[in-house]
């Protein structure tokens, strides 16, 4: 059965089968609450089978599958197409996975050969208040504060995902991004007397009461101290004020950011899966 492009005729279709799963599938519903399905924006959103979906995929900057089995993933590859537009493939891992390697046995190197692939990445969520007393420090960050949140998340996500967000003309467009959160409410973190961000925490997306948290960094000077989870806390509780839950993923092998996050009250909730180019 073949896929189609989905447009606003669709909207409330595509927002009842993202809310079957709202943590698992926040991305894809703040894709849709920006309009993602009118002319003229940025990305697509795929849905299959034609002519009742059931299942979606959602191709930007990010490969997003929303499905509760494996049967779209034949239409989906086709859909993609051979020219790979997309920067990352991120979903549950057991979806994620096998729709990597459908598209690279039918489309080959355009998509099998990777940056790098996370292929264990626990999805956390909480609702209640954090299990350690929050970091009254924390706060919303302000435009005064912009620079060293800025010089910040460079920092993070260059430790995070292995490249500089900066490199190869990328400056202007993380910047925007980075102004953004702020310009929203929706960077958070600790400031010292002296204007240094030494903590931060975004609100990446959200969607029907569900903010995934993105970006969580602590300055290396203070990491092993104690005050991750304080501050954790603080932020999940200061989000909690706007939304029901708090979710976020985070790579299987960062041990300490794991035990951290169980310390401030998340608890398991999926396993995500990342496949980088």
């Amino acid at each position: 059965m073949d896929a189609r492009i989905l447009t606003s005729a669709d909207t409330e279709l595509a927002r009842r089968l993202v809310a079957e799963d709202p943590v698992t599938n926040v991305f894809v519903g703040s894709r849709l609450m920006a309009g993602v399905l009118n002319p003229g924006m940025p990305g697509l959103i795929w849905g299959w089978p034609a002519r009742a979906p059931q299942a979606l995929l959602h191709i930007g900057a990010n490969l997003v599958p929303v499905a509760t089995d494996l049967a779209p993933l034949p239409a989906f590859v086709e859909a993609a197409g051979r020219r790979r537009t997309c920067q990352s493939i991120v979903g549950p891992s057991w979806l994620a996975m096998p729709l990597w390697q459908a598209l690279s046995d039918r489309w080959g190197r355009a998509y099998s050969v990777v940056r790098e692939v996370r292929r264990s990445q626990p999805v956390m969520a909480t609702a209640g208040s954090p299990l350690v007393t929050p970091d009254p420090r924390v706060r919303p960050i302000t435009h005064a504060d912009f620079e060293s949140y800025f010089a910040a998340a460079v920092a993070m996500y260059t430790e995070e995902v292995g490249v500089d967000p900066l490199a190869g003309g990328g400056r202007a467009g993380y910047r925007a991004h980075c102004q953004s959160l702020v310009h929203t409410g929706r960077a958070w973190g600790i400031v010292t007397d002296d204007g240094r961000v030494v903590f931060k925490a975004d609100v990446g997306v959200s969607c029907g009461g569900v903010a995934q948290v993105q970006g969580v960094w602590l300055a290396p000077h203070l990491r092993g101290q104690g005050l991750a989870a304080p501050a954790m806390g603080s932020a999940t509780r200061l989000i909690l004020e706007s939304h029901d839950v708090v979710s976020l993923y985070v790579n299987d092998f960062n041990t300490r950011a794991v035990k951290t996050y169980l310390r401030t009250g998340f608890t398991i909730a999926g396993e995500f899966a990342t496949v980088l180019y």
